[in-house]
C-alpha cells in the first residue's frame, strides 16, 4: 500500500517520526559520538576529518531533516562526553544545523526509500552540503561561541574552515555513493513488492 499523499514543506522538514525514527536517532547519535572520537584523523586543533558525518547522510536520507538534526546534535554532545573535552554546545548545534541541510533530500525530490536519487539530485546535494557547512560553521557556530562562551573567534573560524572542508569531503566523496547505493537497494525492494 502506498501512502503517497503530498506532504507539505513543514511535514517534509519535520520528517517521519515513529519508533523506527527514535531508534535510528539513538543509534545514529551513539555512532556519531564514537566516530567523532575514533573514526577520523586530526587535521587541525580539535578538528577531524571524520566519518561521523555519514550519520546525517543515513538518518537524513531515511527519516528527514529534523531527525538528522537531533541525531547529530546529540551525537556531538556524546562525542564531547566520550572525549572528555567539556561540552561545546556551539559545535553540537552547528553539527545539527549541517545535518538538517544534509537531510533536505526530499525537498528537491530525492526519495531514497522509493529508490529515487538522480545525478541532478546528487549535484544539488553537493551544493547544499557546501552551503550548509558555510552556514553551520561560518555563521551559527561562531555566533553561538560568542553567546555561550564569549570565546575568541579567530580559532573558531580557523576550526570552522578546516572542519567544514573535511565535512564537505566526507559528505560528497562518501555520501553521494552511499545515497546511490541506498536508493538502489530500496528500488530493488520496491520492485520485489510490485512483482508479488
Amino acid at each position: 500500500m502506498s501512502d503517497e499523499k503530498k506532504k507539505t514543506i513543514g511535514q517534509v522538514l519535520v520528517g517521519t517520526w515513529n519508533t523506527q525514527t527514535i531508534v535510528a536517532i539513538g543509534i545514529g547519535a551513539a555512532l556519531f559520538g564514537v566516530l567523532m572520537n575514533y573514526g577520523g584523523i586530526p587535521i587541525f586543533t580539535n578538528t577531524r576529518l571524520t566519518t561521523a558525518q555519514l550519520v546525517p547522510v543515513f538518518v537524513g536520507a531515511l527519516f528527514g531533516p529534523l531527525p538528522a538534526f537531533v541525531a547529530s546534535t546529540v551525537g556531538n554532545i556524546i562525542a564531547d562526553l566520550i572525549g572528555g573535552w567539556g561540552y561545546w554546545f556551539d559545535w553540537s548545534i552547528g553539527n545539527g544545523v549541517l545535518a538538517f541541510f544534509v537531510g533536505l533530500l526530499p525537498v528537491y525530490g530525492a526519495d531514497i526509500k522509493n529508490g529515487i536519487f538522480t545525478a541532478t539530485q546528487a549535484i544539488i546535494y553537493a551544493v547544499i552540503a557546501l552551503v550548509g557547512n558555510a552556514i553551520a560553521f561560518g555563521v551559527v557556530t561562531p555566533v553561538l561561541t560568542v553567546l555561550f562562551y564569549g570565546g575568541e573567534l579567530n580559532i573558531t573560524f580557523a576550526q570552522s574552515l578546516f572542519g567544514g572542508l573535511a565535512n564537505v569531503l566526507v559528505l560528497v566523496v562518501l555520501g553521494i555513493p552511499i545515497l546511490f547505493l541506498l536508493a538502489s537497494r530500496y528500488a530493488k525492494g520496491t520492485n520485489l513488492k510490485e512483482e508479488e
